[in-house]
């Protein structure tokens, strides 16, 4: 039964008023779903979830998505009023430089923030993630007890906004038959956007669409009466009945009113994404009962009150270390794997488990599908999957069974709770955001594979596990127009620029099968944000010990090929697929007299991190005569090959055909090498 009394109440009030004067202090922001979620939000944090506020990264804990991003106040009101470390300087220092406050929340930034949200859609597709981490860590861990430390819920705060973004359906397809019960997510159907009432784009019968995607769902209705009642009774018991469904997702749809109780502005677009002005927050004020010459007023009692969360969640916490404990003792070989997990190390074995390749010709693709197999056994926190692509992008494990229950088990695929193979469907944006969610709310490994022309479909979850620092790791195959017959709607172009320019995403094209060795161990080994393997379609030769006896300088994001001349006449700077083009290039311009170093360049992130001696020493300045050649735009070239030097690139979409006529055709050939170099000064 919900304990509810004045001093709540009260607490709820002053969130709201905070909310207001945070963003009329700023001049910008928006207060109106800070005001009226303020209650659903105080519910969940002081009567709801299980957590503590002074170890807000505890293992077991219950996890928060505010997937309403903008509505940042909604957050950080409970955070300043729970005790998680914001105090009321944090919130009159809202989206001002250097505050702990930004527009919107950012993981890592604020304590208590478990995903950077904004982008709508994006925290509730994640949240299908967190649920997928705390199922597969549970199956990992301690399958099969009912009462585990490794149980716990993850709530959700939607908005009209979130439901409406193809991400967030895409993703609850997935929860819905996934069968997800640890998720709960209360979406605030105030029916109000920027452009105020949403009948104007937005009618449809949202439950209904979630009921056929699998899903819980259930109404609060605060608008029902001839008043507006805020009935925490009955969103409690919603909340309660959602997690006691245990094979189903749960959608709360909560109707309440924007901005309330701001007596003109509420139910508009004017309180959603602006701040109230001065005289409306006075009556917001008046009717509250706080003082309207006063700003940011918390009464003392109040704090007090609130801040009693600070006790439960000590004894929560205390009560959960002793479950943890027995849990740790009866499982001893397991504890120590989460302890390593938790850390953030690999393996002290992990290099001699890669597969070293010795001749012949192999695609990356295929490569690539040999590493993961070889780290498996190794790496028991290594999942994953593609969209609907696993036969092309080699992404299976081999030896494991598929996520899913067991009742979704195919002739190809046997399902279990806790399989180790992931099966997004043709729901490239939604495997992006999910990845995001695994690896926030867990500490294990997942990787996702599609065609690198399909990343455009996942670039906004891209972007922000790269804006988070997830390390997630993306296996993109079919990488430029040698994937043929398929043509230009499938062949990436500007693909690998357009992914360059994302900030801390290392993106890698590995040369051979030896280099996608290194590549998988190299992705591994960054923790601190997303890397994306860009493989190919057509096999590749494996460069023998003589050609290339040192492939682990890729983790150096580029290098000599072979011996190399101290003072080379020229340089040959190539990724991936390329680099067999420029060897034959080479030979071809030594015969001739020339001294040609190439330069396999599988990372410019992974070089840009090097010194200034070491980048040297493989890009000599006084050495002018440079080409690169990669099976895309030049324009990331411009960079390494100076304004003397040249680039053999595609600047145009390509045509269907073989590979073979392709790159004849759009001049990536050794021959086309050689003129550049030759036309060079």
């Amino acid at each position: 039964m919900l304990e509810w009394n004045e001093l709540d109440d009260r607490a709820v009030d002053t969130a709201r008023v905070l909310a207001a004067d945070a963003v009329e202090s700023v001049g910008n922001g928006h207060p109106g779903t800070a005001m009226s979620l303020a209650p659903a939000a105080y519910l969940l944090f002081q009567k709801v979830m299980n957590h503590n506020p002074s170890n807000p990264r505890c293992l077991g804990r219950d996890r928060f998505i505010l997937s309403v991003g903008h509505s940042s106040l909604t957050l950080y009101t409970q955070l300043f009023l729970g005790g998680f470390g914001l105090e009321l300087d944090d919130l009159k220092n809202l989206r001002r430089w250097g505050s702990k406050t930004p527009g919107h929340p950012e993981f890592g930034h604020t304590d208590g923030v478990e995903i950077t949200t904004g982008p709508l859609g994006q925290g509730l597709a994640s949240a299908t993630g967190f649920a997928y981490s705390q199922r597969f860590e549970k199956e990992l861990f301690d399958s099969g007890n009912d009462d585990s430390a490794f149980d716990h819920f993850t709530y959700v705060l939607a908005s009209d906004g979130d439901v409406q973004e193809g991400v967030s359906g895409e993703a609850a397809s997935l929860a819905g038959h996934q069968k997800l019960g640890n998720l709960v997510v209360i979406y605030d159907a105030n029916q109000i956007s920027i452009e105020d009432d949403t009948d104007i784009a937005f009618t449809e019968d949202v439950n209904a669409r979630y009921e056929a995607y699998g899903w819980h769902t259930q109404t609060v209705d605060w608008k029902s009466g001839p008043d507006y009642h805020e009935d925490l009774n009955a969103l409690y018991e919603a909340i309660e009945k959602a997690k006691s469904v245990s094979d189903k997702p749960s959608l709360i749809t909560l109707k309440t009113i924007i901005g309330w109780p701001a007596p003109n502005k509420q139910n508009t677009g004017g309180i959603h994404g602006a701040k109230l002005g001065e005289e409306e927050v006075r009556a917001t004020k008046e009717i509250l009962g706080f003082d309207p010459d006063k700003s940011f007023e918390v009464a003392p009692e109040v704090l007090d009150h609130s801040r009693k969360l600070l006790e439960r969640g000590k004894r929560w916490e205390e009560s959960w270390k002793q479950k943890f404990q027995e849990w740790s003792n009866s499982n001893p070989d397991k504890s120590k794997l989460l302890d390593r997990l938790m850390s953030g190390e690999l393996p002290e074995n992990i290099e001699s488990v890669l597969p070293q390749f010795d001749e012949g010709s192999i695609a990356t693709r295929a490569a690539s599908g040999k590493v993961i197999n070889s780290l498996a056994d190794s790496l028991p926190e290594l999942w994953g999957g593609s969209a609907d692509l696993a036969g092309s992008n080699n992404t299976t494990i081999a030896s494991a069974t598929s996520f899913a229950p067991s009742e979704h088990s195919t002739d190809m695929f046997k399902a279990t709770p806790g399989g180790r193979v992931l099966h997004f469907g043709i729901r490239e944006h939604a495997m992006g955001s999910i990845l995001n969610g695994i690896a926030l709310s867990g500490h294990t490994r997942p990787f996702a594979g599609t065609f690198l022309v399909f990343s455009d479909y996942m670039r906004p979850a891209v972007r922000l596990a790269a804006l988070m620092g997830v390390p997630a790791i993306y296996v993109w195959t079919h990488d430029s127009i040698a994937l043929g017959e398929d043509g230009p709607t499938h062949q990436p172009i500007e693909h690998l620029t357009a992914l360059r320019a994302i900030p801390n995403l290392t993106v890698i094209r590995p040369a051979d099968a030896n280099e996608t060795s290194q590549a998988w161990l190299a992705a591994l080994k960054n923790t601190s944000g997303p890397t994306a393997l860009v493989l190919t379609r057509q096999n590749l030769p494996v460069m023998d010990k003589s050609t290339n006896p040192r492939p682990e300088l890729l983790h150096k994001g580029a290098y000599v090929i072979g011996e190399g001349h101290q003072t080379p006449d020229g340089l040959l700077i190539a990724t991936g697929s390329e680099v067999a083009i420029a060897l034959e290039a080479k030979n071809a311009l030594e015969a001739k007299g020339e001294k040609i170093n190439v330069i396999s360049m599988p990372s410019f992130e992974l070089f840009e991190a090097q010194d200034e001696q070491y980048k040297e020493s493989v890009l000599p300045a006084a050495v002018t005569k440079r080409v690169s050649i990669e099976a895309g735009l030049s324009m990331p070239w411009q960079k390494y090959v100076g304004t003397a030097g040249a680039s053999v690139s595609i600047e145009t979409f390509g045509a269907s055909a073989s590979y073979e006529v392709l790159y004849e055709k759009y001049g990536i050939t050794a021959e086309a090498v050689i003129e550049k170099y030759e036309g060079l000064k």
